[in-house]
């Protein structure tokens, strides 16, 4: 069967079901925060009360527990028990599943834990969706790719031929280097595994805010940097933002 072939033969089954699930609680839960919110908003036009029932925020002694709560406990549950008992199938798939559900509804409320305040439905919280969107990347990725790092050195031949496979790996990574000091923290986190990725984020123009541009670029190539990555630009990306987490004021 295809699954055996391709994922459970391949040690990517385990991969797979996690990828599944952070999607999948991600999706779950971005519908039922929104129905939350059009809940609230419509007891502030009309009589009905917001508490008589349905969906609604979690209160445990007056504090609003965040589903970011949840997640942590459950990624850290996860590794727990990955970690101690490494079991086999069908437990570790459900360590997989646990641990990407978990890592949904942690990154889904990333802006939170980084603003240090309840920002979900504010312009910062398009921060989720972008933590959101670049670990389905990275699990995309990891589960497309057989290895990080390409063959194993052991299976090289020869010293010429292993100095050449570490100083691949070494370009490589400072390349992805050179992504993170350009501000493009994305494409540098997918180029650690995905070479060709890393390459094309160090050679094209950095951001203008980042440490590359302050420190190396001058006004004309500064300037080039905000038109590049300018109000168009946001403009753009925040329209994916939105359709992926729902209205953001």
């Amino acid at each position: 069967m295809g699954w055996y072939r391709d994922l459970v033969d391949t040690g990517r089954a385990q991969a797979a079901w996690m990828l599944l699930a952070f999607f999948v609680t991600f999706t779950v839960t971005r519908a039922v925060t929104r129905r939350i919110r059009a809940k609230q908003r419509q007891a502030q036009t009309s009589i009905r009360r917001e508490d008589e029932g349905g969906l609604s925020d979690l209160f445990i002694g007056g504090i609003h527990i965040h589903h970011q709560v949840w997640g942590i406990l459950m990624v850290m549950l996860a590794g727990l028990l990955q970690f101690r008992y490494a079991p086999g199938t069908p437990w570790a798939e459900v360590l997989a599943v646990m641990f990407g559900a978990g890592a949904a509804l942690t990154l889904d409320e990333f802006a939170l834990w980084l603003h240090l305040d309840d920002v979900y439905w504010g312009p910062e919280g398009r921060k989720s969706i972008d933590a959101i969107m670049l670990g389905g990347a990275l699990g995309v990725v990891l589960l497309t790719q057989t290895s990080p790092i390409g063959a194993e050195p052991e299976r090289a031949g020869g010293a010429l031929a292993q100095w050449t496979y570490f100083g691949g790996i070494g370009f490589h990574l400072v390349m992805a280097i050179l992504c993170f000091l350009k501000g493009k923290l994305a494409t540098g986190l997918i180029g650690i595994v995905v070479p060709v990725v890393a390459l094309v984020g160090a050679v094209r123009l950095a951001k203008p805010g980042s440490t590359w541009a302050l420190r190396r670029y001058g006004e004309r190539k500064r300037e080039r940097a905000r038109n590049r990555f300018g109000a168009t630009y946001d403009k753009r990306w925040n329209r994916v933002r939105d359709m992926l987490g729902g209205g953001f004021s």
